[in-house]
């Protein structure tokens, strides 16, 4: 206790300094508070527009197919194995994929065309309610298509506009229509931008002459706590006919993006608090070299050099405690603002923009975690507690007598 009481009276012997040093760390630790939250949010925002909009989260081929696309390596029994999933904990959607030739006017562009279930694609996906002009696919309107917002531009198309679809048939006829574009997709990814073309799976496997079977089935967990390896095994023997990859495989380079998340986090902390660190090292060596001649008194009557120098810790934690106070007090508010309200970088970044062909998000939303709070307030104590470890050292080492009679 009477440590503690030292302690404070020391840190009330110069207020302007003490204040300047709680204030600067304050300022740093609700700066990174904000940033991890940021950080969290983008990164949320990241996974969710590749696993929501495109991927999912898990995904179903037959043998071969990702190695060499093909109209005709198709997932057989399609209804039997949904079910089956179902049964499983499983959710899943079958997607019909192939290539083709899409012509307006003057222009022209291949495309990738895709056969959707239109219920269950909306039941696993963000996809259908991410249309930036016009409507989603509809049953009752199987000439109408949604596309990319690159190809788009590429084929100066808006909504309502009718586009000329050409395409090998199944059984090797040419395969043309003229659809009408009912909607036109927000930026989804690159893939989907520039060359996505979906069709309702009826009209799909008309067009194509496709009767039955799936190219590719979008999986999703019902249980979210379950992990993700672990539901990719269960899958994968619940289909061991089939290739069974989760989104992490398919998108190797966002994946490492994402784990790294957290060293990028501590580097920048490591970064904004070697400042803090400096500043509270100057301020902690000044106040030792004002008080030699009383920590020298001090050790006369008899505080041990381990007294002082967790006197002079103490003293640290106090204006660091303090400074975590008011940078929690500031931070977290802040934080949540923007967790209602984004930041709109809609005049500085492009419409088009990708992260490892992921279309980035205009709007960034905080995402106020655990860590995002608790990794600025320990780097915060750990940074201000190895600055101060030289000035409590020098004064717990001081001599007595030299001490009393420095000037």
């Amino acid at each position: 206790m009477n440590l503690l009481s030292f302690a404070l009276k020391n840190c009330k012997r110069s207020p302007a300094r003490t204040w300047i040093t709680i204030g600067a760390m304050a300022f740093a630790g609700a700066i990174m508070i904000f940033y991890a939250s940021l950080i969290a949010g983008w990164l949320a925002a990241m996974e969710r527009n590749a696993v929501g909009m495109d991927l999912g989260e898990l995904q179903v081929h037959a043998q071969g197919y990702r190695d060499d696309p093909d109209l005709y390596k198709r997932i057989e029994d399609v209804e039997t194995l949904v079910a089956a999933l179902a049964r499983a904990g499983f959710a899943a959607a079958p997607r019909l994929f192939s290539g083709g030739l899409a012509a307006a006017g003057n222009a022209s562009s291949g495309v990738q065309l895709r056969g959707v279930d239109l219920d269950r694609e909306r039941e696993l996906t963000l996809l259908p309610r991410h249309v930036w002009q016009g409507e989603w696919l509809a049953a009752e309107d199987p000439a109408g298509a949604v596309i990319g917002r690159k190809l788009a531009r590429i084929l100066g198309l808006t909504v309502g506009d009718e586009v000329v679809l050409v395409a090998q048939a199944a059984d090797g006829s040419t395969a043309n229509e003229l659809f009408r574009v009912r909607g036109i997709l927000k930026s989804v990814g690159e893939g989907v931008d520039r060359s996505g073309f979906f069709l309702g799976a009826a009209a799909f496997r008309s067009l194509l002459l496709v009767p039955d079977g799936a190219h590719q089935l979008v999986v999703k967990r019902l249980d979210g706590s379950e992990g993700l390896a672990v539901a990719t095994s269960r899958l994968a023997r619940l289909l061991p006919a089939c290739e069974v990859r989760n989104w992490q495989e398919l998108q190797p380079v966002l994946a490492r993006l994402l784990a790294m998340s957290d060293i990028s986090l501590v580097i920048m902390l490591l970064i904004t608090y070697v400042a803090v660190g400096i500043l509270t090292l100057n301020t902690q060596l000044m106040n030792v070299f004002e008080r030699i001649p009383e920590i020298g008194v001090m050790k006369a009557l008899g505080f041990s050099p381990w007294s002082i120098f967790f006197l002079i810790l103490t003293e640290s934690a106090i204006q660091v405690t303090a400074a975590v106070l008011l940078a929690l007090a500031a931070g977290l508010p802040f934080s949540f603002y923007f967790s209602a309200n984004p930041i709109d970088f809609s005049d500085f970044v492009a419409t088009s923009s990708t992260i490892a062909g992921v279309a980035l998000d205009a709007k960034w939303y905080c995402v106020v975690t655990v860590d995002s709070v608790l990794l600025p307030v320990f780097f915060l104590y750990l940074i201000a507690g190895l600055s101060i470890l030289y000035p409590a050292g020098k004064a717990a080492l001081l001599n007595p007598l030299a001490a009393i009679s420095h000037r």
